[in-house]
């Protein structure tokens, strides 16, 4: 090989080494970022405050978080895909044991009340959360995965299931 391809060669080697390591580092920094993003959302109480969409096999659910007058955070459905039923009228919560809620529409369902933050635990729960499609209440414990979805964990006596709601807004 010549002298000049040789050089010509080896430069772009280098560059292309150069480059390689560049993108590296980057995938690296953006990789290693993502886990801060999360603990970032669980720093502060109030980020858990919004509106989320819970997609599941039966029907999809919007759900919103507010901050309640003591401090707590309640979420609330506020939509519903399968908001109607075979006649046209708008389902019920025919699940709930309390026999006085069974008339509420499933669209404004109180399905959490006074969630609490843990600013040791960076994690949202000591309370219960309610599942209108089963009728059964659990215990909660909920903390962001990332930017954008909610992991929400319900057990009832160590048994338990992780869902996730990515947030709208």
């Amino acid at each position: 090989m010549c002298n000049i391809c040789h050089i010509f060669v080896h430069n772009n080697q280098t560059e292309l080494y150069k480059m390689k390591k560049v993108i590296f580092t980057l995938m690296c920094a953006v990789l290693l970022s993502a886990p801060s993003f999360a603990q970032d959302m669980n720093s502060k109480g109030d980020n858990i405050i919004g509106e989320y969409l819970f997609a599941k096999k039966t029907g999809d659910s919007k759900i919103r978080i507010s901050k309640a007058t003591d401090g707590t955070y309640t979420a609330q459905v506020f939509w519903v895909a399968n908001a109607l039923d075979k006649n046209g009228n708008k389902r019920k919560d025919v699940k709930n044991k309390d026999k006085e809620l069974r008339k509420v529409d499933l669209d404004k369902v109180i399905i959490i009340k006074g969630l609490k933050y843990d600013a040791d635990d960076k994690e949202w729960g000591d309370t219960k959360i309610y599942d209108p499609s089963s009728g059964k209440i659990y215990s909660v414990d909920i903390e962001f995965k990332d930017a954008n979805t909610l992991e929400v964990y319900g057990n009832i006596l160590g048994i338990g299931k992780t869902v996730y709601w990515k947030k709208l807004k």
